[in-house]
């Protein structure tokens, strides 16, 4: 059943959904100074890589309402809260709002915008929803490196990449400090986990 966008219940998720992407890449950010204070450069970085695309998909909810430009859309919602010097509780925090927005917050508003006649709102919904389900799970990956004290070592030999001079290294554990850059161990990453890593996948 075709709706009138201006008064469809689809303009107003897409400024809900606006809202929380936004606030998403804020509390990310906030994250991430955090994780730096912390001397956890590697949570840093996956918390501002996290928080670039959470932008995006802002980006994306917003231009979905170019034809109310100039227009006020009054909505109503509930967002977290996500205060702490707990760097395991802000991951999983984050782990649990990326979750809900996968299922059932962006499924349900697809769903509606679907309904309501919006296919390409629904697509960026349901496609954004599956992104949001990957940030979860890296989210609760990295908590569970944390967790379990692993997030610098490994029972195996591992190769590891520094985020500052990119040195790669093999080993069970990382070094206090690099020894080509000398920052700080909170620079290395699993070499498997490393952006743009050119390792053979398995």
């Amino acid at each position: 059943m075709a709706v009138d966008f201006k008064s469809s219940e689809t303009k107003d998720n897409l400024m809900r959904a606006f809202a929380g992407e936004s606030q998403a890449r804020n509390r990310y950010t906030f994250a991430a100074e955090q994780a730096k204070e912390q001397k956890l450069q590697v949570i840093e970085a996956v918390f501002r890589f996290t928080a670039d695309q959470e932008k995006e998909h802002a980006e994306i909810f917003y231009n979905h309402l170019k034809e109310l430009a100039g227009e006020n859309i009054h909505i109503d919602g509930a967002y977290p809260v996500d205060i702490s010097n707990d760097m395991l509780e802000l991951l999983r925090k984050a782990q649990h709002n990326e979750y809900e927005e996968h299922d059932p917050v962006y499924k349900a508003f697809g769903d509606k915008a679907k309904e309501e006649g919006f296919l390409k709102v629904a697509y960026s919904f349901y496609m954004i929803a599956e992104i949001e389900k990957f940030h979860g799970d890296r989210f609760g990956m990295f908590a569970q490196l944390l967790e379990e004290n692993r997030l610098f070592v490994s029972n195996v030999k591992t190769g590891w990449m520094c985020l500052n001079c990119g040195h790669i290294m093999e080993g069970e554990q990382v070094p206090e400090k690099c020894p080509v850059c000398d920052h700080d161990k909170g620079y290395f990453i699993r070499l498997e986990l490393a952006p743009f890593s050119n390792q053979k996948q398995q």
